[in-house]
């Protein structure tokens, strides 16, 4: 008998929805107006949300604590700047981490005049002092290493982000890096099956109480995204 790791999935069709005319935002927990009493925050996970801007717009939000805020383009890029004085771009294939205390404001904007961009905002609870927050821009090369979670860094290495694109059938053993860790798996791209549950494009799960994780890529040059975190 298959011994079942506890878990919750959260479906791409049962996520928060906001949409005008140059905005769509799809909020994977509890986000603005949109709250539910069964999208809480996974343990310091508080925020992950997929957004797509019209060519020219941008959004503006502010921190209401501290958090690590990763800014992941899927489609296209996103500049970036902040009240702290901090500016950015990145692109597809990048990504921006970044440590930034309560009370600080964040632009995200599309740098085309016409074409839509894409891109994930994921923001997680410090529980340890801020040292440095100057944003990093870093690539990530998910072609050349197919098959394999590529790891993504960041100023807060209690945190561990890693990225793949898979073969269909290639499965992969993600081991935790520490006990009493949780997981937080998010399909991109295609479909997997992770720890015996079926996930398609846009599907997480939190996984707990385990101390590693199976998953298996059921579409060609699907793309899962790995977050670990103490709980």
């Amino acid at each position: 008998m298959i011994q079942q790791t506890k878990g919750k999935i959260f479906l791409s069709d049962d996520r928060g929805h906001n949409e005008m005319d140059w905005f769509r935002s799809y909020n994977t927990f509890n986000f603005g107006k949109y709250q539910h009493e069964h999208k809480t925050p996974f343990g310091p996970l508080y925020v992950l949300n997929d957004d797509t801007l019209a060519g020219g717009k941008n959004l503006t939000m502010t921190l209401e604590e501290d958090f690590d805020v990763l800014l992941l383009p899927v489609v296209g890029a996103v500049s970036y700047k902040d009240s702290l004085g901090n500016t950015n771009i990145a692109e597809a294939g990048e990504c921006q981490v970044s440590s930034l205390p309560k009370g600080t404001t964040i632009q995200i904007a599309n740098p085309y005049k016409n074409e839509l961009v894409n891109f994930l905002q994921i923001w997680i609870k410090r529980t340890t002092a801020i040292v440095d927050t100057n944003p990093q821009v870093q690539a990530f090369d998910i072609n050349s290493n197919k098959n394999r979670q590529v790891p993504i860094s960041t100023p807060n290495t209690t945190v561990k982000y890693s990225i793949g694109k898979y073969a269909g059938r290639e499965e992969v053993v993600y081991h935790f890096q520490k006990p009493g860790n949780g997981l937080f798996t998010f399909v991109i791209e295609g479909a997997f099956e992770v720890q015996y549950r079926l996930l398609h494009a846009r599907d997480g799960l939190a996984l707990w109480e385990t101390g590693e994780a199976e998953w298996e890529a059921l579409s060609n040059d699907a793309i899962i995204l790995a977050i670990e975190f103490p709980l």
